[in-house]
């Protein structure tokens, strides 16, 4: 078996090590939190992409439904709604009220979605969605 010095036994780290390994740490998630905080800021929006894409689809379907010489739709839901229940735009960071939308025009058909969220703090502050599928932070 091998041998040992009487000195290498019980040795242990010593301050100066533990420091650097603390400052390479302290380095490492300098850098990393940022990057994971822009992610999850992003995956959050997905959410709000995703719901301001919904309504962009329910308005061209009103519009494919009841034609070009039709009212324009005002609200989610009632008779000049979309046919959205109280709810039905609430996710995880997103609720029915952080969405608003205006049809400026059935012919052609014109209109911009908006998501602000209110109970989640995210940047941008908000995203529109025009007809055109042109999304603008």
């Amino acid at each position: 078996m091998g041998t040992h010095k009487k000195n290498d036994i019980g040795r242990g780290f010593t301050l100066i090590e533990l420091m650097i390994v603390i400052v390479i740490v302290s380095v490492l998630a300098s850098v990393a939190i940022p990057i994971l905080r822009g992610r999850i800021n992003e995956a959050k929006w997905s959410e709000g992409r995703a719901m301001i894409g919904t309504i962009s689809r329910a308005i061209r379907a009103y519009h494919a439904e009841k034609g070009h010489t039709a009212p324009a739709p005002t609200a989610f839901g009632g008779p000049t709604g979309l046919g959205f229940l109280p709810g039905d735009l609430s996710g995880k960071y997103f609720i029915d009220a952080d969405f608003t939308f205006s049809v400026t025009s059935m012919d052609p058909l014109l209109f911009t979605v908006t998501a602000t969220p209110t109970t989640t703090i995210l940047v941008p502050p908000s995203y529109t969605l025009n007809q055109s599928g042109v999304w603008t932070p």
